[in-house]
């Protein structure tokens, strides 16, 4: 199993255990951009009618407490029933780690149930664009959407059990949930999180001190591992192959990703 031997930084393992604990339950998982500020957290949340909600307590310079208690104490989530926060519990809100132990006997026999019961074509997981042309827009994916694109990104990778996948992108969007997570689960990859949020330094070190065989990235967390003063100092050595996505990469940072970085197998999406 691919979580096995997986690196975790903050956050990034229950992120993980939620997405494959909904699917699962067969329950549908809605992907919330971290940067989102109240108005469109609001919005996200009522337009597919969440009721249940899980946070971490901040990230930068945004309070997903304070936020949360401010939409719940207006009631501008009328069908928001329960609060999970990673970290421990807070006011009104339980802690992520209070869930598992309250499965009684009869839950873990209804889960088991479950398993016979759920399509591949059955809805699990709704995620929103960036809203640059009005609100976020959701795109409803099943289950087959998500783990064949996941299959298929590991294939093109040739990722084995002895491969290592250094993902330092955002596990609400596809890139890191799918192309990430799915593909290492489908081969039996690590998956190593470098950090909580980009960091080209932590990055750097990560695989260096993992000796990740793959990365991913959009080109500008390429160009900001390539320009890192300390760049030189790292072996990279293990690397083989990545992913580029997101926006058109310059050719002059894709020869610099194959000759200084040797990922002789990067791959573009």
């Amino acid at each position: 199993m691919c979580i096995r031997d997986s690196i975790w930084s903050p956050n990034n393992a229950e992120w993980t255990l939620t997405q494959f604990a909904t699917a699962k339950a067969g329950l549908i998982l809605v992907n919330i951009n971290p940067a989102y500020r109240l108005s469109e957290v609001e919005y996200a949340l009522n337009k597919v009618g969440c009721r249940a909600l899980i946070i971490a307590t901040q990230f930068k310079s945004s309070d997903y407490v304070a936020m949360t208690n401010q939409l719940r104490s207006e009631g501008r989530l009328p069908k928001l029933e329960i609060v999970i926060r990673i970290g421990g519990p807070s006011p009104g809100m339980l802690g992520f780690e209070e869930i598992a132990p309250r499965a009684r006997a009869a839950d873990h026999e209804r889960l088991a149930a479950l398993a016979g019961k759920l399509g591949m074509n059955d809805p699990i997981n709704i995620q929103f664009t960036s809203g640059t042309t009005g609100y976020p827009k959701g795109a409803t994916l099943s289950h087959h959407n998500i783990l064949n694109n996941g299959y298929v990104g590991g294939e093109v990778l040739r990722y084995t059990e002895k491969d290592r996948v250094c993902i330092p992108v955002p596990l609400y969007h596809c890139f890191g949930m799918v192309i990430g997570n799915l593909a290492c689960m489908t081969h039996g990859a690590a998956m190593v999180y470098p950090s909580e949020g980009f960091d080209a330094l932590a990055t750097l070190q990560t695989v260096s001190a993992e000796r990740c065989t793959s990365v991913y990235g959009v080109p500008t967390m390429f160009i900001a591992m390539l320009g890192h003063p300390e760049f030189k100092s790292f072996d990279l050595s293990s690397l083989r192959t990545g992913v580029m996505a997101g926006s058109p990469c310059p050719i002059e940072v894709m020869k610099r990703t194959i000759s200084d970085m040797h990922m002789r197998d990067v791959t573009i999406c």
